[in-house]
């Protein structure tokens, strides 16, 4: 039984949470999935709350999601999106949100382009933050979605074999999964070409593969991530078609397998690169369930947040 309340004020990344607080939000995460399956998909669990939206960089997925989980709620949801505000003039971000918080507002959500603006954030400011993305840093809502739609699929996280396949040298949503999936007791291998996989890795430890198909031999969940070119300043690889047909999952690789796996990925899909469209709809892709997930993780993190304001 998961303890009955979050060990820290904010969600900045899974490297701040234990065990306890992943199982608790899980736990939330069910009783909130039934919600948004009712009729009445709303409950008034954050009437009082005011919600602030803060998106440094653009988003449509993570934002719709994080949107949607706060109006489920009943809090009241700002919006604001800095590319289009007055932060393009030279504005700071204590600025920025000091002026948002004057407006008295308890929550704010957050992405950022630089690592550590949330926990910066945090020491200046006396709303909760949720961090929703910050550099190529942590992503901690997504990978408690990821780890949640495992444990939904397979019963269990403890003792899966979990590949995330890709970008990882650019990516937040991998680094959150590795220290996700590993504090719930599952093995991890990163695959991808050597230059997308940073040096540090074999320090998490993690197994780390660079042929795909030994890779998906070995793993139950493939977790494939998108190429992220807007964050690449150098070439990592010859062409989007050489990496395709290198890392790229297609349904003649999934069907040549000796055993069914889970496919993943955390969108938006490259799709033909990545992953292929018969295999983004295929049966053993979980993609969809992920999007639906999301919505009740981000409730409950959101309403166990809120349940523990001064």
């Amino acid at each position: 039984m998961a303890a009955d309340k979050l060990s820290t004020r904010h969600l900045l990344g899974i490297k701040d949470i234990n065990r306890n607080d992943i199982e608790l939000i899980f736990e939330t995460a069910d009783n909130f999935k039934d919600v948004i399956n009712r009729p009445i998909k709303r409950v008034p669990s954050l009437r009082d709350i005011t919600i602030a939206n803060i998106f440094f960089e653009n988003s449509t997925r993570t934002k719709l999601s994080f949107e949607l989980a706060e109006k489920r709620l009943s809090a009241d949801v700002v919006n604001f999106a800095a590319s289009s505000s007055s932060v393009s003039k030279g504005e700071t971000l204590i600025d920025t949100v000091n002026n948002i918080l004057a407006m008295k507002v308890d929550m704010v959500v957050m992405r950022h382009p630089y690592a550590g603006a949330g926990v910066f954030l945090s020491k200046h400011i006396n709303a909760q933050i949720v961090n929703a993305g910050d550099g190529a840093h942590e992503h901690p809502t997504q990978a408690l979605l990821d780890a949640f739609s495992i444990r939904q699929k397979l019963g269990d996280v403890a003792g899966k074999k979990v590949v995330i396949v890709g970008d990882i040298l650019h990516s937040r949503v991998a680094i959150s999964n590795i220290l996700c999936l590993q504090k719930l007791g599952a093995e991890v291998m990163v695959c991808g070409p050597t230059t997308l996989i940073p040096k540090f890795m074999g320090s998490l430890g993690v197994k780390i593969e660079h042929d795909l198909r030994k890779a998906l031999n070995w793993c139950d969940v493939a977790n494939m991530l998108r190429i992220q070119l807007e964050r690449q300043d150098i070439k990592y690889f010859p062409s989007l078609r050489e990496y395709a047909m290198m890392y790229g999952l297609n349904k003649q690789i999934l069907d040549s397998l000796d055993k069914e796996i889970i496919v993943m990925h955390p969108g938006p899909i490259n799709r033909g690169v990545e992953i292929t469209s018969d295999v983004a709809d295929s049966k053993q892709s979980i993609i969809l369930e992920q999007v639906e997930n999301g919505v009740a993780v981000r409730m409950a993190v959101l309403y166990l947040l809120a349940s523990q304001r001064d």
